[in-house]
């Protein structure tokens, strides 16, 4: 299978270099796109300029911060219009190991449409969470599975596989959310078409260097949409 590692960077200079080190040490076929939303630290030119290091690394230049959820439909359809059989996404501040990268191709291999990096299922764990942060994660998992009827523990996760012919099916003009809420749209997207979900335990560290690009309002973007396509499809499945 040929594989993409859509890689969304805004201002992550400090870590680019060794996510695409262990990259290439995890997965030495999987080709990475870096989509950089015109870093001005110079990530795209360091990403271009790593390349004659590991190898099989593109960039994807766009001109402004439009968000990961924007990120990633720019990266897939990149993907899809190139052929690759699956498509991967993960973060680019270290938060996901890449060495868990074969997990999930692996995962995919063996018939799942949608691989997600779990941190809530038996051997997955976030080591360094607050009580608090932790309870609202999962707080969150449970009322997105809950309304939208996924069995599924972290639909909010960003550490991804899906098989391309899945994401042919999806129009991804029509995902709307990001951040947390377009791992969710995504995820009942896949769901919905009746495509196979499988979870695979994670690790998930906190950043050490650079800025969380993580806000309140993304959060609450993600609760709203939730509860609107729990009611909307509610509704249709009544008339």
């Amino acid at each position: 299978m040929r594989a993409l590692l859509v890689l969304p960077t805004y201002q992550e200079a400090e870590n680019l270099v060794e996510v695409l080190d262990r990259v290439r040490a995890a997965t030495p076929d999987t080709q990475v796109l870096v989509v950089d939303d015109g870093s001005p630290d110079g990530t795209a030119d360091l990403a271009e300029a790593h390349r004659e290091v590991v190898g099989g690394v593109e960039v994807l230049r766009r001109t402004e911060k439009s968000g990961l959820g924007s990120a990633y439909r720019d990266g897939f359809r990149w993907g899809l219009e190139r052929g690759y059989d699956v498509l991967l996404e993960m973060d680019s501040d270290l938060s996901h190991d890449p060495a868990a990268l074969p997990s999930l191709l692996s995962a995919v291999e063996f018939g799942a449409d949608l691989v997600i990096g779990s941190r809530y299922v038996p051997g997955g764990s976030i080591p360094n969470w607050s009580w608090h942060r932790r309870w609202l994660s999962k707080w969150g998992n449970r009322y997105a599975a809950g309304v939208l009827g996924l069995a599924v523990n972290d639909s909010t996760a960003g550490f991804r596989a899906y098989r391309a012919t899945m994401l042919r099916q999806i129009d991804l003009d029509h995902v709307v959310a990001d951040g947390y809420g377009f791992q969710i749209e995504m995820t009942y997207d896949v769901v919905r078409r009746g495509g196979a979900v499988v979870e695979v335990p994670i690790d998930f560290a906190d950043r050490i260097r650079g800025t969380s690009k993580m806000s309140s309002r993304i959060v609450v973007e993600a609760l709203l949409l939730v509860t609107w396509w729990g009611v909307r499809d509610r509704i249709f499945r009544r008339s």
